[in-house]
């Protein structure tokens, strides 16, 4: 039998064990990082952009040149500038004409004769040489203007290009010639010498359409016609057949007569002899 001595001694020794601290094993908190401060990053450097520049951009707002905007197309752009539209094309080394973007920059004025020649004039050495008699030069050759374009503006001798009644006179705003009434396959003709530099269908509201550049300052724009006779880059003469009267792209059959100077439109009755 256990005295109660004994007990007492056993329950102050298992009492002394309870009040000694336990050594445990550091515990690692992988927990996530909520609340916390991060330690600062290093920045990493910014990776440079590079944005694709339309076309032409570097000519933007220079003499001579024109920028794209939203519905544009090269025939109106050319129309406008009393241009062909080809020749926009090629100064501006535009290869579809039928593929231009909103922004890109277009040469709508000839480049001169002498750019991007690259011959660059070199003095030549002179020696003393003792001139031999020599007969007189022949006299220079007058210069004659290049085939369907006129010498000066005011020379252009101007007919109408077909004799029906005029329906609608110029107007700057709503009409940008004048519509003349006829049957259809009447003949429609070239109001002067010039090159033609469009024919299609491509600027809306004009149906067939043929452009005829005269010179430097004059267009001449013949719409909604039936037949077209005429090619590009060809040369035609006053009162020429270019083209059969029609109704394509309007309301009945008419032409519509534009002259265009230096790309604005202006009213085709001051230029046209009186009836």
């Amino acid at each position: 039998m256990v005295s109660a001595g004994v007990l007492l001694l056993a329950a102050a020794a298992l009492g002394g064990c309870a009040s000694k601290s336990v050594n445990r094993a550091p515990v690692e908190d992988r927990g996530p990082a909520i609340g916390r401060i991060a330690a600062p990053v290093s920045e990493v450097p910014a990776v440079p952009v590079l944005i694709k520049q339309p076309p032409g951009f570097e000519n933007a707002g220079k003499p001579g040149y024109y920028t794209v905007k939203p519905g544009d197309t090269l025939i109106r752009i050319g129309l406008d500038h009393g241009q062909g539209a080809k020749d926009i094309a090629r100064w501006s080394g535009v290869e579809n004409p039928n593929r231009i973007e909103v922004g890109q920059v277009l040469r709508v004025e000839p480049p001169l004769a002498s750019a991007g020649t690259g011959v660059v004039a070199r003095p030549v050495t002179q020696a003393s040489v003792t001139p031999l008699a020599s007969a007189p030069a022949p006299a220079a050759a007058p210069s004659k203007p290049a085939p369907g374009v006129a010498a000066q503006d005011d020379e252009i001798n101007w007919i109408w290009p077909t004799n029906g009644a005029v329906l609608t006179g110029f107007d700057e705003v709503k009409n940008k010639g004048l519509d003349i009434g006829g049957a259809a396959g009447d003949p429609v003709l070239a109001a002067a010498d010039g090159r033609v530099v469009y024919v299609g269908a491509g600027l809306r509201g004009y149906g067939n359409l043929i452009i005829l550049k005269h010179n430097n300052t004059y267009l001449t724009a013949y719409a909604h016609n039936q037949t077209m006779l005429v090619k590009e880059d060809q040369a035609v003469q006053k009162g020429q057949k270019i083209a059969e009267m029609g109704s394509s792209d309007a309301d009945r059959v008419k032409l519509h007569f534009e002259v265009r100077r230096q790309g604005k439109p202006v009213d085709p009755a001051r230029y046209l002899p009186a009836r």
